[in-house]
């Protein structure tokens, strides 16, 4: 299991996904997501993002939002290793604070994140935060970590290196089927017949 850059191709999985989760799917852009991968199998257990607000002061700040782990893989770590390398982007970044707009801010509280108060979030955040209670998420609620505070409980980093996927109906490779394909009547321009 390990976690890598959202591909371009992956814009549709990521959408179908963030949309049968509920979550925010606000000025989507693939770029800004990372996707935990089981290696053995090739399939795609969790996601999350790191979403960089411009400000009017010049101070740029970082939300980490859309944060899913698929149901088959929860509670093997996922998410808490996508939480780990977002924050590490957000340091690679130059921010020393990381900011979430969530209701479920216990999840987080185990990796450091502690709640402040509405009127402590930089402007653009307090916007996004009313936009969030209208919209996806009512209960959000603002936590903020300082990037050094991140921490990872060990179960369950030892939960991610042996994660598996729980049901026995793994993501199937794609099939001829899912393009419309009859694989029975097709025939294929270098098919030769033997």
């Amino acid at each position: 299991m390990y976690v890598r850059d959202a591909k371009n191709r992956e814009e549709v999985w990521l959408l179908e996904h963030i949309e049968a989760m509920g979550l925010d799917e606000t000025a989507f852009r693939s770029r800004d997501y990372v996707i935990a991968i089981d290696e053995e199998s090739g399939s795609k257990a969790g996601f999350g993002r790191i979403r960089i607000h411009k400000s009017d002061d010049g101070r740029d700040v970082c939300e980490l939002t859309s944060i899913g782990v698929l149901e088959n893989w929860r509670g093997q770590g996922v998410g808490a290793h996508v939480i780990e390398r977002l924050i590490e982007y957000a340091g690679d970044e130059g921010f020393d604070t990381v900011y979430t707009l969530t209701g479920e801010g216990a999840y987080l509280a185990q990796f450091g994140f502690e709640p402040i108060e509405t009127s402590a979030l930089p402007p653009v955040l307090q916007e996004r935060l009313s936009a969030k209670r209208e919209g996806v998420d009512p209960d959000a609620k603002p936590l903020a970590l300082e990037g050094e505070s991140f921490e990872m409980p060990e179960r369950l980093r030892a939960a991610f290196a042996s994660a598996s996927e729980h049901d026995e109906e793994a993501d199937d490779p794609e099939s001829p089927e899912d393009f419309g394909i009859d694989p029975e009547s097709a025939t294929y321009k270098y098919d030769t017949g033997s």
